[in-house]
């Protein structure tokens, strides 16, 4: 068990201690429990982890389990029978494991909730919360549906963002062995030859030359240039400003901001949507899909929220305030405030937005696509016509 730090607030009170829990998301938990709502959570000790390069729990993985679990569940089987059941049958060995380990600590008295917060690579904190108000409600296999069904369009959205991303990512990577093997193997043979031959050669072929010679002598420095800005590019994003900077960067950007921007709003619309349906706390399931949202910029503006809804505003306001919203949705959450349906209105904004991002997704792949092309085809024909205008200014001053 590891000691836990925490600050919170408890009924307007700030309270300050320290709890004993397997990882942050169940003390995270067991505060929730407490109706604490934690603003710092961070281990007392150090938390030394080893890293993974690959993981055998896929989202996939999960709203399947989550389905089958619903359905066996509404069956009226006993949650121990279940979770025995799945935890057999799952193709993941990892949440196989996790599975067992859950029925094994729910024989040994621990609820549900708490059982899978212990592994948080399986069951993460909007899946805890979700299920913590599901076992208090009893409607267990109702905020079970309603998980597997947020599971499976969020795993919808991203491949189609992936699906859309694939197509310029290999043009690029061809784009880039076709330009190395030109230079590396192809001009030199060319440029032998026109040594051989004498005479002034064209500035274009001059300069083709010239990379040749470059990345054959230096091959080895390009290799650790690119390595190390890679490799200080992810340092950065990994810090607070670099995070936050590069995500503003990514919601400015021409044709990707606006499918960033899409993405990021159907994201938060479902998450709140799923949660406020299923029995939690408007702070509460703010704070969570804060820590989904997928993008820095919109996770301190909501959370910014939850600070102004404590202070007496409605929810609309301070989320107009990040300027990531558009106004149609602004207008949607604050009709949803005074009708007493938001969660309605958040799903109703959640699959508008499923389907702008599509539509994004086609203009990013129609765009993308002959502007890839167009700049391999300069690349690479731009090589091969400097390379052979010596041959061009060969045959005039033979004609």
């Amino acid at each position: 068990m590891a000691k836990f730090e925490y600050v919170g607030m408890n009924e307007g009170k700030q309270v300050k201690g320290e709890i004993e829990a397997t990882n942050k998301e169940q003390a995270a938990l067991m505060l929730r429990k407490k109706r604490i709502r934690t603003t710092s959570l961070r281990s007392k000790g150090m938390d030394i982890k080893m890293p993974k390069l690959f993981s055998g729990i896929k989202l996939q993985d999960i709203s399947r389990f989550t389905r089958q679990f619903a359905a066996m569940v509404n069956a009226g089987l006993p949650l121990v029978q279940c979770l025995d059941v799945l935890g057999a049958q799952t193709e993941s060995v990892e949440l196989g494991t996790a599975v067992k380990q859950v029925s094994s600590d729910i024989q040994g008295g621990n609820n549900l909730a708490e059982s899978m917060a212990k592994h948080p690579k399986a069951f993460n904190a909007l899946y805890c919360n979700m299920v913590a108000a599901g076992e208090q409600s009893g409607n267990l296999d109702g905020v079970l549906n309603r998980l597997a069904e947020y599971q499976e369009k969020a795993d919808a959205l991203r491949r189609k963002i992936k699906g859309a991303m694939t197509y310029p990512a290999i043009v690029a990577i061809v784009a880039a062995g076709a330009t190395v093997a030109m230079l590396a193997f192809v001009i030199p043979t060319f440029a032998q030859m026109f040594i051989d031959m004498g005479g002034s050669l064209p500035t274009p072929t001059k300069v083709v030359m010239y990379l040749s010679d470059l990345l054959l002598a230096w091959w080895w420095l390009l290799i650790i240039v690119s390595v190390g800005s890679t490799i200080a590019f992810l340092q950065y994003y990994k810090t607070p400003g670099g995070r936050v900077n590069i995500d503003k960067l990514k919601l400015k950007a021409p044709v990707l901001g606006d499918l960033e921007r899409k993405s990021s709003v159907s994201r938060f619309a479902q998450t709140l949507s799923t949660l406020l349906s299923s029995g939690v706390s408007i702070i509460e399931a703010l704070s969570i899909t804060a820590k989904t949202a997928g993008n820095k910029v919109l996770e301190i503006g909501i959370m910014r929220t939850v600070d102004k809804i404590q202070g007496g505003l409605s929810i609309a306001e301070p989320l107009q305030e990040t300027g990531v919203f558009p106004p149609m949705v602004i207008h949607m959450i604050s009709v949803g405030e005074k009708t007493g349906d938001l969660s309605g209105m958040l799903k109703k904004v959640s699959e508008f937005y499923a389907e702008e991002v599509d539509a994004a997704v086609e203009a990013l792949t129609s765009v993308i696509e002959p502007i890839m092309i167009v700049l391999l085809a300069i690349i690479i024909g731009g090589m091969l016509i400097a390379m052979y205008l010596p041959m061009f200014d060969m045959v005039g001053m033979v004609g």
